[in-house]
């Protein structure tokens, strides 16, 4: 994740991923390749790119807005279609029902799903969003959010994610780069931003002094221990907050174990959660 106050560069750091904008000095590598080397077109065709006014084609239906990329790289018809199909069941819409409709008779929350699906049409290693979510309400933003996370798991694509909203940030962030007038004042992970901002900006943006908000925007991945307690009372998803294990240990719980995608991931103890409100990250 990107973020910051708007002007600060977020988004023009963004566009010279893709060539959007061509930096001035320094390079760009995009998996480990120079991208000034690559034709630009090429390079385009190979990222995917989601933006926050959606840019649907209005003039194509949603599979043909889709199907636009693996077109231009000279898929055929039949191949094109069924992918149009998988990536409407991945963003969880209906291909029976979306196939074949138009941009203005999508919701707001709809059309910006096409719109990820689009962008990975053409199975990109690297997928750029810009602000993508900023025009829909907070209901929509927040189930967009979750699928963004799922479908980030599921097809292991690197993401980078331009926001000024921190929560968002927080929420699906693997690492996160600040940036204040055009420069960057702390790269690290969610957890590290908030027990251990590096300068007074950060902490006043991420509010970092409220003992109480990392709670709930910490998860328990970034407190457990390895391993797995056999005396373990519970269980917690490895994607829950601080909070919800707090819930757990206040009715009783000894120990929690983390399960992540089906699987023992570690163990969790009170202490665990106590070390890191205390900004103790060992």
């Amino acid at each position: 994740m990107i973020v910051g106050p708007s002007g600060c560069g977020k988004s023009t750091l963004l566009r010279t991923v893709n060539r959007l904008i061509e930096p001035q000095a320094g390079r760009v590598f995009v998996d480990g390749r120079d991208n000034a080397t690559v034709d630009a077109t090429s390079l385009r065709r190979s990222i995917g790119y989601v933006i926050q006014a959606v840019g649907l084609f209005a003039h194509m239906t949603v599979a043909q807005n889709i199907g636009v990329v693996p077109s231009l790289l000279g898929w055929d018809a039949a191949m094109t279609a069924a992918r149009v199909d998988e990536l409407l069941q991945l963003v969880r819409l209906d291909p029976q029902l979306h196939r074949l409709r138009y941009p203005r008779e999508l919701s707001g929350g709809e059309a910006q799903r096409v719109g990820v699906a689009r962008a990975l049409a053409a199975r990109p290693g690297l997928l750029l969003m810009d602000e993508p979510f900023g025009a829909v309400d907070a209901i929509v933003r927040a189930s967009l959010q979750d699928e963004t996370k799922r479908i980030a798991q599921l097809l292991d694509t690197t993401i980078l994610f331009v926001t000024h909203d921190v929560d968002e940030a927080l929420r699906l962030a693997d690492r996160i780069v600040v940036m204040r007038e055009g420069r960057i004042v702390q790269d690290g992970t969610p957890l590290q931003l908030l027990t251990k901002p590096a300068c007074r900006f950060v902490s006043d943006l991420f509010d970092a002094h409220d003992v109480v908000r990392r709670l709930q925007l910490i998860r328990v991945t970034d407190a457990m221990r390895p391993g797995v307690n056999p005396n373990g009372s519970g269980r917690i998803d490895a994607d829950a907050t601080l909070r919800e294990s707090l819930n757990a240990f206040l009715q009783g719980a000894q120990a929690l174990t983390v399960v992540q995608r089906g699987a023992p991931a570690g163990t969790l103890h009170f202490s665990d959660v106590q070390r890191v409100m205390k900004g103790n990250l060992k």
